[in-house]
């Protein structure tokens, strides 16, 4: 048993040290630049015009939570684990709609 629990906490411990030395290897910089209106883009490889956009993380993560405490609110039942979960689910995937529908306009 122990040497079991010794092998897994040996694996714990090497497993992210070597994913954080060879990720910044992969890594490519990128040189952005900013319109007047404040988008920001960058040539690709290809030599295409590539711009940033928001994927939604923010908007997920605040409606997640936001989700979840309306829902704990609203169920009315004893556990109130039905209502947060349903609540988180449906909070995220609005906060994520909102947060990348409501970004600068469109890049062409």
């Amino acid at each position: 048993m122990r040497k079991t629990i010794l092998a897994a906490t040996m694996a714990a411990l090497t497993v992210p040290t070597m994913a954080a030395t060879t990720v910044p290897a992969m890594a490519k910089q990128r040189h952005y630049y900013t319109t007047d209106n404040g988008i920001r883009y960058w040539r690709g490889d290809d030599g295409r015009y590539r711009c940033k956009k928001p994927n939604g993380t923010t908007g997920l993560l605040i409606g997640g939570v936001a989700g979840a405490l309306l829902g704990r609110t609203i169920d009315g039942g004893r556990d109130k684990t039905v209502g947060t979960v349903a609540g988180a689910a449906v909070g995220a995937l609005v906060g994520r709609e909102i947060d990348r529908n409501n970004s600068k306009p469109r890049c062409r």
